[in-house]
């Protein structure tokens, strides 16, 4: 499997099927968070499904001391469409366009690391920064890709800290649009964000 080697101070990072032991100790991975459960549920038991598929890549983010697993998240490839704005003149006429992209589709700290650490602050943050985004950069320098994208939990902290990481919301009338064209369905109370690679 094509490997990115990148690492933070405390953390590094390897495929859900790098070694035989991860599907064994993703069992052990907890979000506390009654509204991060569907997360958890997905990394038991979806994960390795979607990988077999194609149709997702799954990564553990692992402190390189303790080889802990302190979070994982997900990629994929997608899309999304937004309104050109411009008039329909014609039953033929196109009045949006395509954003390539790639989907942040998962993405958690474990609870049960955490509580063993409460030492280390911002794990979230380093994950995202130090992992997932050089890898969606590192992609757009090979395929076109003009954004990160993800379908936040509708919340206000997690919107938040979403923006904090740099990722745009739409305004309501372009939000809708792109809720109506390509919005997942198991994503449906879902909030669209995106990030300009």
């Amino acid at each position: 499997m094509l490997f990115i080697p990148i690492e933070s101070d405390r953390f590094t990072y390897e495929h859900l099927f790098d070694r035989k032991k991860n599907l064994a100790e993703i069992q052990q991975f907890t979000i506390d968070k009654p509204t991060g459960k569907g997360l958890e549920f997905y990394l038991k038991n979806m994960a390795e499904y979607e990988e077999r598929k194609r149709s997702n890549r799954t990564y553990l983010v692992r402190d390189k001391n303790t080889d802990e697993i302190a979070g994982y998240f997900s990629l994929r490839t997608g899309l999304f469409t937004l309104d050109s704005g411009r008039e329909k003149e014609s039953d033929d006429d196109i009045t949006f366009y395509s954003v390539p992209s790639i989907e942040l589709s998962n993405f958690a700290v474990n609870s049960a690391y955490r509580s063993q650490h409460l030492e280390i602050s911002k794990i979230g943050k380093d994950i995202f920064a130090n992992f997932v985004l050089p890898i969606a950069q590192y992609t757009a320098q090979l395929v076109g890709v003009q954004a990160l994208h993800i379908y936040a939990l509708p919340q206000d902290d997690l919107i938040e800290h979403y923006q904090s990481f740099g990722f745009h919301r739409l305004n309501a009338e372009m939000e809708a649009f792109v809720h109506k064209h390509v919005k997942p369905m198991y994503d449906k109370r879902c909030i669209f964000m995106f990030l300009p690679l």
